[in-house]
């Protein structure tokens, strides 16, 4: 089962506006960031640990925005 970045996606936008400008501030890629928001490549643990830092997401939330399971 993948998972649902709708939350994240909606963070991203909140404080980056584009995904691109995300992906730049993350060190990846805007396809490879696009692969991990559509379930084609996993995010490491070092890009989550940067896009909660990057996006004010506190430690005890990454998992309802990079391990919510779609349904």
């Amino acid at each position: 089962m993948s998972c649902d970045y709708s939350k994240l996606r909606g963070k991203i936008r909140e404080h980056y506006g584009t995904q691109e400008k995300f992906a730049l501030a993350l060190g990846i890629g805007r396809v490879s960031l696009s692969k991990r928001l559509t379930g084609k490549a996993d995010f490491t643990l070092p890009e989550i640990q940067k896009s909660a830092d990057l996006l004010f997401i506190p430690k005890e939330a990454i998992a309802d925005y990079f391990f919510n399971q779609k349904v």
